[in-house]
């Protein structure tokens, strides 16, 4: 079985006693649900929260090329699950860090973003890097490179909720600049 690796393994054992799970329709929700066949403790199965940072200097945006599935090759900008007890913009300044070398602080909300399918919410910040040199910091990523916001690599972007973010930070940008 191939398992595409944002996706949730399907829980098979009750984490309050330890016995199997079963798939029952569950009357008080209207929906199917993970129950334990025990002691009917039910398993939800939510989505996993990723943080992310649209870094910007001047024109320019910093997009990284990923190393590992899914969508190995594609652009997007730096960010990551969010680990136990981190809030997200916590999590998406240590991914930045992690991933680019560069410490940067989120500086606006962009967006929340969703991927139904898989169950992955995308909450986006934007935040500018003044100076520093990004470089590839871990495994995740083949190369970053600094985009002009007319040069985006839109057909090359890993992701539907980058592409809706970054589209959304521009076009508050955009606004914002015109209205001065």
């Amino acid at each position: 079985m191939s398992i595409v690796p944002e996706q949730l393994f399907t829980p098979v054992h009750c984490q309050r006693c330890g016995q199997l799970l079963e798939e029952r329709y569950i009357d008080a929700e209207r929906r199917r649900r993970f129950q334990c066949v025990n002691c009917d403790f039910i398993h939800y199965m939510n989505p996993r929260v990723v943080a992310a940072i649209i870094v910007w200097r001047g024109r320019s945006v910093l997009l990284q090329q990923r190393a590992n599935e899914p969508r190995a090759g594609y652009w997007t900008f730096p960010g990551g699950f969010l680990e136990m007890g981190e809030l997200p913009a916590h999590g998406a300044a240590r991914e930045t860090l992690e991933e680019v070398g560069l410490a940067v602080e989120p500086a606006a909300l962009v967006g929340v973003y969703g991927r139904a399918d898989i169950g992955i919410v995308l909450v986006a910040y934007s935040g500018e890097s003044p100076a520093g040199e990004a470089y590839v910091a871990d495994p995740e990523s083949l190369q970053v490179r600094w985009f002009d916001i007319d040069n985006i690599p839109w057909q090359e972007l890993a992701f539907e909720t980058s592409e809706a973010a970054l589209r959304d930070w521009i076009a508050r940008r955009q606004f914002a600049e015109g209205a001065k």
